[in-house]
């Protein structure tokens, strides 16, 4: 094929080029002349000629690329998009919780009675301004309303008595991991799954960070069980370390709520504060972020050796973002989180 070869330009190229060929011809310049130089051939030009004559620059118009119609309807694609974005499988009695290619292709089959094999159901997907993304999970228990009231009333409440006492707002919780949690792909031949080598001996590590929207963080590891001893222990350095009164935002685990927690906070003559997130509500604690990047950004992409090689790792884990304060700013950033800095 030549450098020139017409058949390598797009449809509305070609068709002024063919309305200025038929021009130029018609002025008088020679058919294989203008043939040649636009990389035609011949004959091919001179049935533009025919075709101008006859028709005029009309007849030379670039026409739509006839096709297979489409199985769906728009009505029907509608339809689909509205099922897919605004609801989740269980909603329709179907056995599964996520929207796969296969699943909406047994219900374009049963509701529109329509065949279409797997890859063209992601290419409608797609069509429709949908892409695979890995879903967010809420418990059936979170009261909906409980958490609007947190958000609109009740945190805005806490976060303006906080500056009203120059006392700094954390949000705090509390995670384990363990030495055969394993997260991230590695490069390997296709075909060849590779292996990575560590202990087969399962040790686990306890953690307990509390964070501020300004980017600060504190936390401890420990052993054994978590317990009201423990928590009021973090709490001791925390309000060591702070220095000020401290606004602590928790979750409603047993050992927050303990007796011996409440005792201790008012000990302390509101220094903590203890303040409760609504129930099944982790989304709108940014300490998650926390144990997200530690657990699966870091430690679940080592191989772990011993006891002390898991704890060594969590505390390196965490004193490295602890070094970070713009990246725990960004934690807040999570569209569930804007509430705080709103």
């Amino acid at each position: 094929m030549r450098d020139n070869d017409g058949r390598k330009l797009d449809h509305a190229t070609l068709e002024a080029l063919r309305i200025r060929a038929c021009e130029q011809i018609e002025n008088g310049a020679h058919p294989e002349d203008v043939a040649a130089g636009l990389g035609f051939n011949r004959s091919t030009v001179f049935g533009w000629v025919a075709a101008y004559r006859k028709g005029g620059a009309e007849a030379l118009r670039a026409k739509p690329v006839p096709g297979r119609p489409p199985k769906l309807t728009r009505a029907q694609m509608s339809v689909l998009f509205t099922m897919i974005a605004g609801s989740n499988p269980a909603q329709f009695q179907l056995e599964f919780a996520l929207w796969t290619r296969d699943l909406v292709r047994q219900v374009i089959a049963q509701r529109f009675g329509v065949n279409l094999s797997v890859g063209s159901v992601g290419r409608v997907l797609r069509s429709l301004g949908l892409s695979p993304q890995r879903p967010l999970h809420r418990a059936t228990q979170q009261d909906p309303e409980r958490v609007a009231r947190w958000r609109a009333e009740e945190y805005p409440a806490i976060r303006d008595e906080a500056a009203q006492l120059g006392a700094t707002v954390y949000f705090a919780d509390e995670a384990g991991i363990r030495s055969d949690c394993h997260s991230g792909t590695t490069w390997a031949p296709v075909g060849q799954t590779p292996v990575v080598r560590t202990t087969g001996a399962r040790h686990a590590i306890n953690m307990i960070s509390a964070v501020t929207a300004k980017g600060a963080m504190h936390f401890r590891t420990f052993t054994g069980k978590m317990n009201a001893d423990v928590f009021i222990d973090y709490c001791r350095d925390l309000l060591n370390d702070d220095g000020g009164t401290v606004f602590l935002i928790i979750d409603g685990h047993p050992v927050h709520r303990s007796r011996a927690v409440k005792d201790f906070a008012a000990s302390t003559e509101g220094r903590p504060r203890l303040f409760f997130l609504p129930p099944y509500s982790p989304e709108l604690n940014p300490d998650e972020w926390v144990w997200k990047n530690v657990k699966h950004d870091r430690i679940g992409k080592t191989a772990i050796s011993s006891a002390d090689d898991l704890r060594g790792k969590a505390e390196s884990a965490l004193l490295r973002l602890q070094r970070l304060p713009e990246l725990i700013r960004a934690f807040f950033r999570d569209p569930c989180l804007r509430y705080i800095t709103a």
